[in-house]
């Protein structure tokens, strides 16, 4: 073989190594941004699950957190913690209120306004940020001027920080104004608009922002790998009970389960099933603004409606007691007039009608127990037919039902061997008269 042949194997293998250390060193160079989904009413979970994201983002070094928010609002004490956390990250963060139709109301413009950069998707809105009592009705004025003021010495102190209009987010505050995409964009609110993800990471790559730490990253996220860091199916399942409606109806739902074991002894699975979802929805509620009277009267509720079939059946005043208790607790369950922490009245009604309805045939078939002839026991005998075994004169002895009872004859003699029917029973003797035919039984 000729030199020249031998040489082209070798440049061969040359130009394949070079491509592959070429792309190896091209992945390993490609920056990573993280994605989280910030969706629904901000509460302890979703602070949970963002305060996990910022720190799995931290520890792989990535180019930035991206949080994707559409929320109405929530709890100050959440939003504070989520605030909290962006503020004081080691990654950069970026909130991008999306997809198209989303909003950042409420505690979520803080959120977006704690983030190194702000974006909007088209045909969003910011704003609304004004603070609701969370102890139900109204706050005294003393007291609304101290939580409007903190609100906003809060927000406004954290735009001037990003650089973004600080008067427009008091006014959010104070007066709940709100905002377009393109409204924020233009005052000042956020920082850029993009049309979806990709052209979000590439119009911020190359921008400066400032780390608590003090340190100025530039940003490195043009064609930069996306990893999501979704909610784990145990945040999942909390974020989904913690919403009102869903836990007053675990709530009512574990009553009913309960009530149906203690009217009928014995089913186990109604009773273990209540106990469960009664305590998973003591846990939702709790972290959420509730009335204490509320959850007592709608359990009371329960309690009264069982009382009527155990203990009183047919009176139908603790059934009735029953019925109210559930509609005033499920009515003051919540302590919030934000519509977002509010149970759902259809919920309600529905829980209502079917409580109402479950009961009232229970205590309908209790009754109807009750005024049933005994068909057991000596009261059982009544209305039988028996034969006279000895003449009955005015006693004597008569066969019912296979046993020989002391009976006596109620009016005239009843000869020996005469069919005889039962008409009561006082104690274990048997007050009998004589019926026509003769007894035909053994």
């Amino acid at each position: 073989m000729s030199r020249r042949n031998l040489r082209l194997p070798s440049l061969l293998s040359l130009l394949l190594w070079l491509l592959v250390t070429t792309t190896v060193f091209a992945q390993q160079s490609r920056p990573v941004v993280y994605v989280a989904h910030l969706q629904g009413v901000i509460n302890p979970v979703t602070a949970t699950y963002i305060q996990r994201a910022l720190a799995e983002a931290s520890q792989a070094n990535a180019s930035a957190l991206v949080i994707e928010m559409d929320t109405p609002g929530g709890l100050m004490d959440s939003m504070r913690e989520i605030t909290g956390a962006i503020l004081n990250s080691r990654v950069p963060v970026v909130v991008y209120v999306a997809p198209q139709g989303a909003r950042a109301a409420s505690a979520g413009v803080f959120v977006t306004q704690a983030a190194h950069v702000a974006a909007m998707a088209p045909n969003t809105n910011v704003g609304s940020a004004h603070p609701v009592d969370g102890q139900g009705g109204q706050l005294d004025p003393t007291m609304a001027d101290k939580v409007v003021n903190d609100a906003v010495a809060q927000i406004k102190d954290v735009a001037q920080r990003r650089g973004r209009n600080a008067d427009w987010v008091e006014k959010a505050v104070r007066e709940s104004v709100n905002a377009t995409s393109t409204e924020a964009y233009n005052l000042k609110v956020v920082d850029l608009l993009a049309d979806n993800r990709t052209s979000l990471l590439n119009a911020i790559d190359g921008r400066s922002v400032i780390l608590a730490d003090g340190r100025t990253v530039t940003l490195a996220t043009k064609g930069a790998e996306q990893v999501p860091v979704d909610m784990n199916p145990v945040e999942s399942f909390l974020h989904v009970i913690t919403d009102p409606t869903i836990a007053y109806l675990m709530l009512s739902l574990g009553g009913l389960a309960l009530a149906f074991e203690l009217t009928s002894p014995g089913a186990v699975l109604p009773g273990v099933a209540g106990v469960l979802l009664v305590l998973i929805a003591l846990y939702a509620l709790g972290t959420l603004p509730v009335n204490l009277a509320g959850v007592l009267l709608v359990l009371l509720g329960f309690a009264l409606m069982v009382g009527e079939v155990l203990i009183v059946p047919g009176h139908g005043v603790m059934a009735v007691g029953g019925v109210i208790a559930l509609v005033m607790g499920s009515l003051l369950l919540m302590q919030s007039s934000s519509p977002f922490l509010a149970v759902s009245p259809y919920a309600v009604a529905a829980v209502v009608i079917i409580s109402a309805a479950f009961f009232f045939i229970a205590i309908r078939g209790v009754v109807r127990t009750y005024r049933r002839r005994p068909t057991t026991g000596i009261d059982g005998l009544i209305g039988a037919f028996g034969e006279a075994r000895t003449e009955l004169n005015p006693s004597g002895m008569v066969f019912v039902q296979g046993e020989l009872w002391e009976a006596t004859s109620e009016g005239s003699p009843v000869p020996q061997g005469a069919a005889v029917r039962v008409l009561r029973t006082v104690g274990l003797h048997l007050v009998v008269a004589e019926s026509k035919g003769r007894y035909e039984g053994s």
